[in-house]
């Protein structure tokens, strides 16, 4: 398990004393840890509540080439927003519904509003996202770590996926909206 790092935790601890409710979403290239960091986030805070990103991808008659052309677009942006982001400021958050890739189906995810709510996943660090957030944490990690840390977790075919699809888009992502230089803090996969 990684340890929270002091800065960080220092960070939400004064945004804890100084709001009732904090939003802190963690971005970064695949493989890069932010389950962990997320886990370990939670390890010290354990009545944050924890939303997914992975819970918003497209659904496949979501998935047009021009909606995927775009830099993040792969991110059921609006939904996140309707489910989450907004019930969440106006005290309404009641859970939302996940996209299962497995099953091809929405499924209902429970929840409450919590003081600390963690937004963990790539792209969401969108700018249409952003604005909801008190603090915003972009993971990095370097190429050769991120295909070591891949080709354990994958199976041959899935990291081709990665490598081809998944990779350059949120690489593109990063670059057009300068991702890594909009965050709050940064720090670096171990």
């Amino acid at each position: 398990m990684r340890a929270l790092p002091s800065p960080l935790k220092d960070r939400i601890n004064a945004l804890l004393h100084q709001k009732s409710q904090v939003l802190l979403a963690i971005d970064g290239p695949c493989g890069g840890g932010k389950s962990t960091l997320t886990e370990a986030i939670a390890q010290v805070f354990p009545n944050a509540l924890i939303i997914r990103a992975d819970d918003f991808f497209l659904q496949p008659h979501q998935r047009m080439p021009q909606r995927l052309s775009e830099p993040g677009g792969n991110l059921d942006r609006e939904r996140l927003i309707k489910q989450v982001l907004k019930p969440l400021v106006s005290g309404g958050y009641q859970g939302h519904q996940r996209y299962n890739c497995q099953t091809g189906l929405l499924e209902a995810v429970p929840g409450a509003s919590r003081p600390l709510i963690i937004l963990e996943g790539s792209y969401s660090h969108h700018p249409d996202l952003s604005p909801f957030y008190d603090l915003k944490v972009f993971l990095d990690i370097d190429n050769a770590l991120q295909l070591s840390r891949l080709e354990k977790r994958c199976r041959p075919e899935a990291l081709a996926q990665f490598i081809n699809s998944w990779i350059p888009m949120e690489n593109a992502y990063f670059s057009h909206f300068d991702i890594r230089n909009q965050a709050d803090i940064r720090l670096s996969a171990r």
